[in-house]
């Protein structure tokens, strides 16, 4: 290699890198669950989440084998795998082509939310709060499914880094403590949050560990 090619191959390198660390916040600036923070604890919230629209599936196997199932088939309903209601449907306009349009791409939304419930984990994503259960079109695909979700509070930790079991271990397990020392009763089921698309640096990425507060 020459030496007046070394600045353009650095220039290059820098430009990726730059990519590879921006790319990832970037592409997680999308609407999420709206909720306020009621107490803070350093990387511990406890929040009242407003009610919104789910988009689920179940699904059986192994929790990393299952998310990435999960995901495919919930961003295949968003992306277009879907058909308006009636109601909607009399109110589109025609195309230009003189078609009505059959199906209808929906927004991505963060995170992508992970749960064991029995022996199945359950996957979702959180519907754009323009939508109502009435204008949300169809899936083509049974196995997702819409339901509306009360307001609710939970209790959630925040960390980085990659979403493997034994980091999602350990700070359920600190989660767990903090609530048996404050007595804070919580639901048994976890909720795993995942904020950042997968080629995202793991030290920028935003994972969060989740509990429903148990009101009653």
């Amino acid at each position: 290699m020459t030496v007046k090619w070394k600045p353009v191959i650095m220039g290059l390198f820098l430009v990726v890198l730059v990519g590879a660390l921006l790319s990832g916040p970037l592409m997680s600036n999308v609407e999420h669950p709206e909720y306020v923070v009621i107490e803070k604890y350093k990387t511990i919230e406890l929040r009242d989440y407003a009610p919104r629209i789910i988009a689920q599936v179940s699904v059986s196997g192994p929790r990393e084998d299952s998310i990435s199932t999960g995901f495919r088939q919930l961003a295949d309903y968003i992306f277009g795998n879907n058909s308006p209601k009636a109601a909607v449907l009399e109110r589109e306009t025609i195309s230009q082509n003189g078609k009505t349009s059959k199906n209808q791409k929906i927004a991505m939304t963060a995170p992508v939310e992970q749960s064991l419930i029995d022996d199945t984990w359950v996957i979702n994503f959180t519907m754009p709060s323009e939508y109502a259960l009435e204008t949300l079109p169809n899936p083509n695909n049974v196995a997702v499914k819409l339901s509306e979700i009360p307001s609710q509070s939970f209790i959630a930790i925040q960390f980085s880094g990659m979403n493997s079991a034994s980091n999602i271990n350990k700070y359920e397990k600190k989660l767990r403590a903090f609530t048996a020392e404050n007595n804070i009763r919580i639901q048994k089921n976890p909720i795993y949050a995942f904020y950042n698309p997968p080629w995202t640096l793991p030290m920028l990425r935003r994972n969060e560990v989740m509990f429903r507060i148990d009101n009653n």
